[in-house]
């Protein structure tokens, strides 16, 4: 049963337990609804394919825990372009390149909207950030600001000495715990993952003390929250809800923390800007912001609450997502030893006899990259990717689409269609070292971070530090299950939410590499 019907069931179960009557009534009502909507669906327009559904949840019933596995199969039934309903909102579901391209291309502009979600709202400052605005102008400057001054292949760049000295102490911590115990891979990566996110956009790691535990926390409510259904999204007479069950004061609750912690942040780069303790060779995004913000350099204003949300941008796409990517690539090559050891070989004769591998290193590490391609094919951290809305009425592949219908891009199917791949479900790097097949949005067989205008701008800086990363892992360990557990035991269960890792830490046993 899916997490929202769960949510609905378990609030008013009591009330109709208590109220036979409203209960018997309620029946007929449904009954009638079914009746009603059957008879409606075969007289509609020419709309796409769509499953059966009950009265009020829609197909929410046919969700379950993994709704990108769930919509995967129903794509098998009832083809790669389906109408379904959540309650009030339709639904369009795309599991198919050429599905995906003529969204996100042929019509992009068409579905550049985003549909509003009462928990973005409230995490998110009203939708003041790149991801969830509404498609127009402010949408545009804030984008170009990412685009052109925070996330910049040059910005990218100019960081490179924090991913090497976060990986270079990551590789170290991990040397003194082999002796004494396994390495819990899940936590440490996410660990990496959050000190290098601080570094870069906040100016120094939050990680240590008890402050630093509370801040972690934080983030995980957070991304958990930004995933989480609000009944009242999809049938607004039911808001009333998560009001009930807690979740909108556990929101509000969150994004105050979240609004005292970058105040202080900024507060704090203020007061250093102020001093003249900047350090101009070395910005962090919220210099960059700020100096945006006092000098008008873009030739548009952007306010207090737009530098906030830009950097909550920083955190709920990169941080999660990834660690969820270096998370199943170990995970991965620890199921296929044979990937794991052509990993490492390429790996450890490119680097020769140096003990720490830098950013120079990888340009020639062509498995390695095809790991990574692979990875993100077999594993798209987010699934589903962001939801996208229709602005006005258009037809796809022959099938009127509504105006504000909601569309999901099930990235998940699509890097798993036959139609697309040789043996898709099987797990094979090798397919990448032939191909010029890329994850930057032109291949719509192949797109984990999206495409398009509503395209994820942080690409290179996800992927450089996935890259680095790896390699370093791997060269300077060999790795294996603990209790000579073999590759195909490995739990691969996944998590639930908007980002999918492991359900499970993944633990392994490092052994360190000594080269002769």
């Amino acid at each position: 049963m899916s997490n929202f019907l769960q949510i609905l069931l378990g609030q008013t179960a009591t009330f109709f337990f208590l109220h036979p009557f409203v209960l018997t009534i309620l029946a007929f009502i449904l009954i009638f609804l079914f009746k009603w909507s059957s008879t409606f669906s075969t007289t509609k327009t020419n709309t796409p394919p769509s499953p059966p559904k009950l009265p009020i949840v829609g197909n929410f019933h046919q969700l379950g825990s993994h709704p990108h596995r769930s919509l995967g199969s129903l794509a098998q039934r009832h083809g790669p372009l389906m109408l379904l309903h959540f309650g009030s909102i339709p639904t369009l579901v795309a599991s198919s390149a050429d599905a995906a391209r003529e969204i996100m291309k042929t019509h992009d502009l068409i579905f550049a909207n985003r549909p509003k979600s009462s928990m973005s709202e409230k995490l998110l400052y009203n939708y003041k950030d790149v991801a969830t605005a509404p498609y127009g102008e402010y949408w545009r400057q804030m984008k170009s600001i990412s685009v052109l001054h925070v996330l910049s292949n040059k910005r990218v760049q100019s960081f490179r000495a924090v991913r090497e000295e976060e990986t270079f102490l990551l590789i170290e911590n991990i040397k003194q715990s082999c002796s004494s115990a396994h390495v819990n891979l899940s936590q440490v990566l996410a660990n990496l993952t959050n000190d290098v996110t601080c570094r870069v956009a906040l100016g120094r790691k939050h990680s240590a003390g008890d402050g630093g535990r509370k801040f972690k926390e934080l983030l995980c409510e957070f991304a958990e929250l930004l995933g989480a259904p609000s009944v009242g999204d999809y049938i607004p007479w039911l808001a009333w809800v998560s009001r009930i069950n807690g979740l909108d004061a556990r929101a509000e609750k969150v994004a105050n923390q979240f609004d005292d912690f970058l105040e202080g942040v900024i507060e704090e780069h203020i007061d250093c800007q102020r001093r003249g303790l900047e350090n101009e060779h070395q910005k962090d995004f919220v210099d960059v912001l700020l100096q945006i913000q006092k000098e008008n350099e873009i030739g548009f204003p952007i306010d207090r609450v737009s530098v906030k949300a830009l950097i909550l941008d920083v955190f709920a796409a990169g941080t999660d997502t990834t660690y969820t990517v270096l998370e199943w690539a170990m995970t991965e090559l620890l199921r296929h030893p044979k990937a794991m050891k052509k990993v490492q070989n390429e790996v450890r004769v490119i680097s020769g006899n140096k003990k720490e591998i830098t950013e120079d290193d990888l340009d020639n590490m062509h498995y390695l990259k095809a790991v990574i391609k692979e990875t993100l094919r077999f594993h798209p951290p987010i699934p589903l990717l962001v939801p996208r809305e229709s602005t006005q009425n258009i037809e796809i592949q022959g099938y009127h689409i509504a105006t504000e219908t909601r569309v999901i891009i099930n990235a998940w199917a699509i890097g798993r269609d036959p139609a697309s791949w040789d043996e898709p479900e099987e797990f094979m790097p090798e397919r990448f070292l032939t191909s010029s097949m890329d994850f930057r949005g032109h291949d719509f067989q192949f797109i984990p971070f999206g495409a398009g205008r509503r395209g994820c701008p942080g690409i290179s800086f996800a992927v450089t530090t996935v890259e680095l990363v790896l390699a370093n892992l791997l060269h300077n360990f060999d790795w294996t299950l603990p209790g000579g557990a073999r590759g195909e035991d490995l739990d691969m269960t996944e998590s639930t939410g908007l980002t999918i890792h492991k359900k499970f830490p993944l633990i392994a046993v490092a052994t360190p590499y000594y080269r002769i």
